[in-house]
């Protein structure tokens, strides 16, 4: 099926749950299967908000790494697929990212891409770094990044005077999360490698950073047994499905973000749905080419929306918790030697568009008001 927005790129994808809200019931097509698509333009909402979306112009997005069937991106496939951003009246062009978070920074800053998935830490760094960009969104307070070791390890102190593998850095949240173990420093010898997971089995490092939704299924379905540390069982804050904004954009063009984000989260409890997966993921091999893998992808997404469901912001779905903003500054400040504190950095989110299209029973309000 053809994306429904125009794409400034064609490149392919590289190989990279249950329903979280109440919504309006789905139809269902001849196989049973829920069945969500479009009516006319502008279906879901008034004829003055209409006019007022479509003088927004285009929304660009741009994915954070390239079509990988993640969270903050699965969703934005599907809900442009599924006819959810026509129904608002709103222009979507679709880009893929590189998967380098600094430039989705830049180009919003500089004002060409309007929306784009970004964490909440990189929201304060890019800040930091002198870039103007708005957090308005995020679906859970646990991240993607994790620490394996070989069941052998039981305890972190166990990798003092041992070798740590990474992609070139070691994440925020997993350096925070060896600090409270008592892992400072050079407790633990850090080690770049390359992208093969097999190393940390094979003994070649005795502990290896990763993506939860990644890494370890992989080498699960190779046979190989790991134990995968997460820093949200360490108390170390982190986000996860986090979408950011041109403040200038934003601030011109409320109800086309809040709409974007109406039509992202729509999207998002319909693809969360066990009965809707394959659909989506479908959507997703459409726009990524032959070269992606379904199975992969349904992996990605399935762990990272159980990730979302087993760790529920505190207020309303979608909506940045503050008080993780405020952790999280602390964790920036100390890993990156930051002169920035929580009151600071809760300034450089906005949860009104958020708040604007979810009701206070966690359902998405549709059509919109």
């Amino acid at each position: 099926m053809p994306s429904r927005t125009r794409l400034r790129s064609t490149l392919a994808a590289a190989a990279a749950a249950a329903t979280l809200l109440t919504m309006t019931a789905c139809g269902k097509d001849s196989e049973g299967s829920s069945s969500e698509k479009a009516g006319t333009a502008g279906s879901a909402i008034s004829a003055d908000r209409c006019a007022a979306n479509k003088a927004a112009g285009t929304i660009t997005y741009m994915s954070g790494y390239y079509w990988q069937a993640s969270a903050s991106i699965l969703e934005v496939i599907s809900a442009d697929q599924l006819g959810y951003f026509e129904d608002l009246c709103l222009d979507v062009e679709m880009q893929p990212g590189p998967g380098d978070t600094s430039q989705n920074a830049k180009l919003l800053a500089a004002g060409k891409v309007t929306i784009s998935p970004l964490s909440e830490q990189d929201v304060i760094t890019s800040n930091l770094n002198g870039l103007d960009i708005t957090g308005i969104s995020s679906y859970s307070n646990a991240g993607l990044d994790v620490l394996m070791t070989t069941p052998e390890i039981t305890d972190l102190t166990q990798l003092k005077g041992k070798n740590l593998g990474h992609k070139g850095w070691v994440p925020m949240s997993v350096s925070a999360m060896l600090a409270k173990a008592g892992l400072e420093g050079e407790a633990v010898k850090q080690v770049k490698v390359g992208y093969d997971p097999s190393i940390l089995p094979r003994g070649q490092v005795d502990a290896l950073t990763a993506f939860v939704s990644n890494e370890p299924n992989q080498l699960k379905k190779a046979g190989s047994e790991v134990t995968v540390w997460s820093p949200k069982d360490f108390d170390v804050p982190a986000s996860l499905g986090a979408f950011a904004v041109n403040p200038a954009f934003a601030g011109k063009h409320p109800t086309a973000v809040e709409d974007f984000l109406r039509a992202s989260f729509k999207a998002y409890t319909h693809c969360a749905d066990d009965a809707n997966v394959k659909e989506c993921i479908g959507y997703q091999k459409d726009l990524a080419g032959a070269e992606s893998d379904s199975e992969h992808e349904t992996e990605v997404w399935t762990t990272e929306t159980a990730v979302v469901a087993d760790n529920p912001l505190p207020g309303k779905f979608g909506s940045v918790d503050l008080d993780n903003v405020s952790a999280l500054a602390e964790v920036v400040a100390t890993s990156i030697g930051a002169d920035v504190t929580g009151e600071q950095a809760v300034k450089w989110f906005d949860n009104s568009f958020a708040d604007a299209v979810v009701g206070d029973d966690g359902a998405v309000i549709w059509p919109a008001r």
